[in-house]
């Protein structure tokens, strides 16, 4: 068998451990001659599955009692709007900072369906710093306040979270389970799966239960986060091979020793590749230091016409999806908690070489 270093931004690498659990279950998973794709979501293995799957993710980030943990479909895109169509009704006032992409992406739906209010914009720099808290413009009336806690593309973390009293929502997509988060800072976080959790096709939601009761009538019944929390997020047939990988990861990170053993990890990966790239006069990153991303960093090469030979090389040695996000260019590696210290390690050497051939 033979593996490469996958960096990239997602679908994202998984563990070896859990795709080696996952090969032999195939056939023959938990004892019941079947398959997890082939068992109901109703069978008393699943559903032990699931209850597993929730103990596990609570203990990992310390989730309190008055939180819900919910499963969906639909990536995190369906969330930025289920976010507005649950927490505000059609008139009501929500303030959202844009340090991003994504940012951007869930504004744009939340201004389908209430007063959303840019008050913090960090596209004048392209994207490269957030805003200092003391220059949002925020609203006094405001349902909620929605972050990015960090911007897959452009590489930009929010290392703290922002103060105030309404509850903060957040797009964790790219840094959830990288290392412990306060949750009861927040009144709602979501993740798309492919990062740090599992497969394409499943999206965790953590929901504070004040919030939980929709401010608006006639929403869809999938649409209502209310929905999953009174169903155990079986209101629909759940995605249910992407939930058993789920499972399977949580269970790693809890072998791994947790997230405070995963910070620290994830922490020293980043920080040897910032270094190398602060070194070199091929490389640089330009995100401010303080706000830089643990998970994705990306980099430019001073000549960039040595981006496509850079690329070329790097894939013959084993080094996977290093280009950069097609609307800013460059490259970028993202180094979630399945990338292994050893896969950074490989890439530092390769650009090390690579600048020496051709600085």
């Amino acid at each position: 068998m033979s593996r490469v270093y996958n960096f990239s931004a997602g679908p994202a690498a998984l563990p070896l451990e859990v795709l080696e659990t996952i090969q032999n279950d195939i056939p023959d998973w938990n004892g019941t001659g079947m398959s997890v794709m082939e068992v109901s979501h109703r069978s008393k293995e699943f559903v032990e599955l699931a209850a597993r799957c929730e103990t596990n993710l609570r203990e990992l980030l310390a989730i309190p009692d008055d939180y819900s943990v919910l499963w969906t479909q639909g990536g995190a895109t369906l969330q930025m709007a289920m976010v507005p169509l649950n927490l505000a009704g059609p008139d009501d006032t929500v303030d959202y900072v844009q340090t991003g992409s994504w940012g951007k992406k869930a504004l744009g739906e939340a201004q389908k369906f209430a007063n959303a209010r840019l008050i913090a914009d960090a596209s004048d720099r392209n994207f490269t710093y957030i805003p200092d808290e003391s220059t949002w413009d925020r609203s006094d009336d405001a349902r909620y306040l929605h972050i990015t806690s960090n911007e897959t593309i452009a590489g930009v973390e929010y290392h703290q979270l922002p103060g105030g009293d309404v509850p903060i929502v957040s797009d964790m997509s790219s840094t959830i389970l990288s290392r412990p988060i306060d949750v009861s800072g927040y009144g709602a976080i979501y993740a798309g799966a492919q990062k740090n959790i599992g497969p394409a096709g499943i999206t965790l939601a953590i929901v504070r239960n004040d919030l939980l009761e929709p401010q608006r009538d006639n929403l869809p019944h999938l649409m209502m986060w209310k929905s999953y929390a009174e169903s155990d997020s079986m209101t629909n047939t759940p995605p249910t091979f992407a939930w058993y990988v789920a499972d399977l990861v949580f269970q790693y990170l809890q072998d791994m020793g947790g997230l405070d053993a995963m910070a620290e990890i994830n922490q020293r990966k980043s920080e040897k590749l910032y270094a190398a790239i602060d070194g070199s006069d091929l490389y640089s990153n330009p995100v401010d230091k303080h706000c830089r991303s643990w998970m994705n960093v990306p980099f430019i090469l001073a000549d960039a016409s040595l981006d496509a030979a850079f690329l070329e090389e790097s894939k013959a040695a084993g080094l996977a999806n290093l280009k950069g996000h097609r609307s800013v260019g460059g490259m970028r590696a993202s180094i979630y908690n399945a990338v292994p210290e050893a896969a950074v390690d490989a890439l530092i050497e390769f650009m090390a070489e690579f600048e020496r051939k051709n600085g």
